[in-house]
């Protein structure tokens, strides 16, 4: 009996109910549970299989660089971020809304941080979530048109919920990246969510992209609609070369003043007694 049924389970695709099926048995037997309340109990659990398995392929998918959660960010390195709102953008309401997202500020701060973190939690709530770098983003379609077409590269970048779009202004970009971004802002423009990171104020972003209308249209539609984070601060990734600098600022400290001691002592053994 207990082979045949492993057996149409595995035909059924019910892997999350083969799992725990023994267990349920149990608990059925132990708690004289009912019928319904024994056939509910183990659906649950081919539920929670399968959408663990849907996440798990989801944040694939996005592509995310780190895998980021909010629980290891460290609040308290920069009090400038405002926890709330980050936390606010994490009920992923703006998504529902179809609002925007550009988080402002320089390097090392903990923008993609918390874009990616944002991202994972868009995804644990049901929504498709797609990450890509600024770079990565004209090089997939700089390549693309080169090899002469981009319905499908398109869609790829329309179909999300969120696309996150990270690293803005590390460096000026290749021309017609301004073309490439603005046909993407402009199709989801009230539509999909889009969430941004950049490090260069707004008025240089001409500049990056090399085409000034471009980037007026891109700000005119992106900001519309968008919420915007401004951090400042130092660099999260320098402040343990900082602590390192400190400590062996304080070890070669240490180690002179005996040295110096010596010198002293040597010293004064070679003055002549009066």
């Amino acid at each position: 009996m207990k082979d045949s049924l492993d057996t149409a389970l595995k035909k059924l695709r019910l892997s999350g109910l083969l799992q725990t099926l023994e267990v349920r048995l149990q608990e059925a037997s132990g708690n004289h549970l009912t019928h319904a309340e024994f056939l509910e109990l183990i659906l649950q659990d081919e539920l929670t299989v399968r959408q663990d398995r849907l996440i798990q392929r989801r944040v694939k998918a996005a592509g995310f660089r780190e895998m980021r959660t909010l629980d290891d960010f460290d609040w308290q390195f920069n009090p400038t971020i405002k926890r709330k709102q980050v936390f606010d953008l994490a009920t992923c309401r703006f998504i529902k809304e179809g609002k925007d997202v550009l988080l402002l500020g320089p390097p090392g701060v903990g923008k993609s941080h918390l874009v990616q973190a944002i991202g994972h939690q868009a995804i644990k709530a049901g929504y498709v979530v797609l990450y890509r770098s600024i770079f990565d983003l004209v090089r997939d379609f700089l390549q693309d048109e080169a090899m002469g077409g981009q319905d499908k590269l398109l869609t790829r970048y329309l179909k999300p919920d969120l696309l996150v779009i990270d690293d803005m202004g590390i460096k000026q970009l290749p021309k017609r990246s301004g073309e490439c971004l603005f046909e993407i802002i402009l199709r989801r423009y009230e539509t999909r969510s889009t969430m941004m990171t950049s490090n260069r104020p707004l008025e240089d972003w001409g500049k990056l992209l090399g085409d000034v209308p471009s980037a007026t249209a891109i700000l005119d539609r992106f900001l519309h609609h968008a919420e915007i984070i401004s951090i400042t601060g130092r660099s999260y990734r320098l402040k343990d070369r900082a602590v390192d600098a400190g400590a062996e600022k304080e070890r070669s400290a240490k180690s002179e003043k005996p040295a110096r001691v010596e010198k002293d002592e040597k010293a004064a053994c070679l003055e002549p007694v009066k």
